[in-house]
């Protein structure tokens, strides 16, 4: 890998003119990677598939487990043979054929795209971030700055996406949404490959037009406006810093070459093709093994998914007497899938070989070692917990928490009469005539009007309708968008937080990084008791208040910028230099885990009824479903932060701060044969 550049290299704030090239490929990349997740769940839902909410929660999870499963394959071949550079173009232009298959309307297409996505995510995400590293040379104070800064792109672009992709796939239709991700991985990749000239014009296009449309494309209300014309203005800030940035050069060419590029054009064994291609065709000869495992080889079993277990077995647990039974049935369940036993195989071959080499090194290594694996272990509780946000919140969000702003309430002098409006979440739960209208209603009548968002139905008043609120469709903000709040917060707090870790070590006051976990997981498990909280003070109809939503998400984010930054620097201090790269394919697999764990917990706030079927209940049916989930959650959460609090002195002792990095990182006595 090519290391860092020299001193002469043009910087702009200190940092590599490349840095800037960089934020703006990953936000994109993030953007696409976001907007698509942003629409996921509620296209298996509501789209063509029509699946029910533990159909859709599996293919959820299947998926953004294996997408944090592969980095751990994709950086290894990018270190060992590909390099960076190229493995980042690979990666790009298999998330961008996904993205575009995702607008064709069949299994085999979505199962598919899906699994491009899968495959591309491995080679692109490790191996951008290894080149932002590989800008700054060995030591330099710079590096967490810049990692700083590339954080800031990360959420730039997942904060964008939900605002465009999300509110333009649920309002004018899901091929639009899925295209403008596609429109925005395309892009990343084009400012990663291009010359400068044509990165700066792609950059400063690519702010304008998002600007323009995050203004024009949102819901009628001042607080829409106001986050989107916030990240619009962010977005363009960065915009016009990256195109100065680049009048001083822009990626080195030497940034991210492979380390022995012979070995690229060498043959593999008997093969009649080189290495490097040999990885190519290989990669594509995975991609219908991932649509397999995705799908839980439903195109080969009849259209359900495949399970290792009986569903005789599976189906004596769920009706068991006992909580513990009940819950031991959905563990078994997803555990018995295809993907699911994948992921738990992989953990325990990592964790067999990491507990060999534990037990082969010295006293110092090994205790850092295991507060490696401690707090990894605790990073694993806590996204297992926070990423309820792409499931399980995200349907709260969809039936219970009050997304309009109406204009106007319906009057006693109203009752009697036939008014013709547009509907919205308001009219979900009331009356329309003698019929309750659900959100299963609501879409189908937007999936009847697609393209057409301004469209009128006539409501008979009753009494009971008294007090209804009557808005625009543009009044109300689509579920999907309020997924822009997390990244939003920690584009306005990730500086503060920063700055305050900055200024307590001056004082000495920093915290240790296990205390910082610690924080993380209490302020967590305070953001879902404000989710319980806002259900049982829910109005007679069942809908939550949005602020309650909101400041939610604030502590959840809060606590991830007590936690996230510092987890990737930890890995890399404390492990032994010989396992550095093993330990940072461990933490990806622990995402991976984190992912699949979070499908498991959101089963337990499925419906029974799907779109297809009976319907979605109504918000009061639906209320505690989520509100009791997320309070043993917040249990769960608090009490991990409380055990974790209780470890930070020993954790702390530990990693042995007065002891250079490195040292005691070989084997113990006796070990040196086994090792040569």
């Amino acid at each position: 890998m090519a290391e860092a550049q020299a001193s002469g290299e043009k910087t702009l704030f200190g940092h590599p003119a490349g840095l800037y090239t960089l934020f703006f490929a990953e936000m994109w990349e993030r953007f696409s990677y976001y907007g698509m997740r942003a629409l996921l769940l509620f296209y298996t839902l509501k789209g063509f598939l029509k699946y029910n909410d533990q159909q859709g929660y599996a293919v959820y999870g299947a998926y953004t487990a294996l997408v944090y499963m592969t980095p751990f394959f994709g950086g290894m071949l990018a270190d060992r043979l590909l390099g960076a550079r190229r493995a980042v173009v690979l990666g790009g232009l298999l998330m961008a054929a996904g993205h575009l298959l995702m607008a064709v309307q069949n299994d085999v297409a979505f199962f598919s795209a899906l699994a491009l996505l899968i495959a591309g995510n491995g080679f692109f995400k490790p191996n951008i971030s290894t080149m932002v590293g590989s800008l700054y040379p060995p030591g330099s104070p710079r590096r967490d700055g810049g990692f700083t800064l590339f954080y800031m792109g990360i959420n730039l672009g997942a904060a964008m996406s939900p605002l465009l992709c999300g509110y333009i796939g649920e309002t004018y239709g899901w091929h639009y949404g899925f295209g403008l991700a596609s429109l925005g991985m395309m892009t990343g990749l084009a400012v990663f490959v291009a010359p400068i000239r044509v990165t700066q014009f792609l950059i400063a296009s690519g702010g304008l037009g998002a600007f323009v449309a995050l203004v024009v494309f949102r819901p009628d209300n001042a607080y829409s406006f106001a986050a989107n014309l916030f990240v619009g203005a962010a977005l363009l800030a960065s915009a016009s810093v990256a195109c100065v940035a680049l009048e001083r050069g822009g990626l080195p060419p030497e940034a991210g070459l492979p380390a022995a590029p012979e070995r690229l054009r060498a043959p593999l064994g008997k093969l009649p093709l080189s290495a490097e291609w040999s990885v190519y065709v290989g990669t594509l000869l995975m991609v219908p093994v991932f649509a397999l495992f995705v799908s839980s080889f439903s195109p080969l079993h009849g259209g359900t998914p495949f399970l290792f277990l009986s569903d005789q077995t599976i189906a004596g647990l769920k009706h068991s007497s006992s909580a513990g039974g009940r819950i031991l049935a959905v563990v078994a369940e997803e555990i018995s899938k295809p993907a699911g036993l994948m992921l738990f195989v992989t953990g325990f071959v990592a964790l067999g070989y990491l507990g060999r080499e534990l037990f082969r090194l010295g006293k110092v290594a090994r205790e850092r070692l295991l507060v490696v694996l401690v707090l990894t272990f605790f990073s694993m509780l806590f996204w297992s917990f926070f990423e309820q946000a792409g499931s399980s919140v995200n349907n709260f969000t969809d039936r219970n928490v009050d997304r309009v702003g109406e204009a106007r309430m319906v009057t006693s002098a109203e009752v009697g009469q036939t008014l013709k409006i547009m509907p919205t979440q308001e009219q979900v739960g009331h009356k329309n005539g003698d019929r309750v209208f659900s959100l299963s209603d609501l879409d189908r009548l937007r999936a009847e009007h697609e393209g057409e968002p301004d469209f009128t139905v006539e409501w008979r008043v009753g009494p009971d309708n008294v007090g209804m609120g009557i808005g625009a469709r543009s009044d109300e903000v689509p579920a999907s968008v309020f997924q822009a709040v997390n990244p939003v917060f920690i584009l306005i707090f990730g500086v503060v937080f920063t700055a305050l870790w900055t200024l307590l070590g001056k004082w000495g006051r920093e915290p240790s990084t296990p205390f910082k976990f610690a924080l993380g997981l209490l302020q967590l498990g305070l953001g879902f008791a404000l989710y319980w909280y806002g259900a049982v003070t829910a109005n007679e109809r069942g809908m939550v208040g949005v602020v309650w939503l909101v400041l939610g998400y604030l502590l959840q984010t809060t606590g991830e910028l007590c936690l996230s930054p510092v987890g990737l620097s930890m890995v890399t201090r404390l492990s032994p230099l010989h396992l550095v790269s093993t330990m940072m394919g461990t933490w990806f697999l622990a995402t991976a885990f984190s992912q699949y764990l979070a499908a498991i917990i959101s089963q337990f706030t499925g419906v029974e009824e799907g779109s297809g079927s009976g319907g979605v209940p109504l918000p009061r049916d639906t209320l505690m479903l989520y509100g009791d989930v997320f309070e043993k959650i917040a249990i769960a959460a608090l009490v991990s932060a409380a055990v974790c609090f209780a470890l930070v002195p020993l954790l702390k002792r530990w990693t042995h701060p007065e002891i250079p990095a490195g040292a005691d990182d070989g084997p113990r006595a006796g070990d040196e044969k086994t090792t040569a």
